[in-house]
């Protein structure tokens, strides 16, 4: 059986607390999503931040809800400490999918914030 080699490039090594976001959210698990983070981490995204377990998972809720978005990681560039993420968002938003950059800052214990951004 002569099978042709992917031609897809290989994903990237993530970070656990990064894997584990990428997965709670393409889940669109908004509990999940905000156990990645510590109790007083923040996201930046659409103009806005959450702080906070409790606004992250309704920041997570109300996006999977109106976008039924996933995430497939393209590149990272970085450390445990701060990475920035490449990755193809899809869903239900005008000019999907696109390529989008999140910017985590990893503390011990989880993630302390996320800014994503064009």
């Amino acid at each position: 059986m002569n099978e042709k080699p992917s031609t897809l490039p290989p994903s990237p090594v993530l970070p656990s607390a990064v894997a584990a976001y990428i997965q709670a959210a393409n889940d669109q698990d908004a509990a999940g999503v905000a156990a990645c983070f510590v109790a007083d981490g923040t996201v930046r995204d659409e103009g806005a931040t959450r702080r906070g377990s409790a606004e992250i998972a309704a920041w997570v809720h109300d996006t999977a809800t109106r976008y039924q978005s996933s995430i497939e990681p393209l590149a990272m560039v970085g450390d445990d400490a701060q990475c920035e993420l490449s990755a193809v968002v899809s869903g239900n938003f005008p000019g999907s999918p696109v390529t989008l950059k999140f910017h985590f800052v990893l503390v011990p214990g989880g993630i302390a914030s996320l800014a994503i951004g064009a």
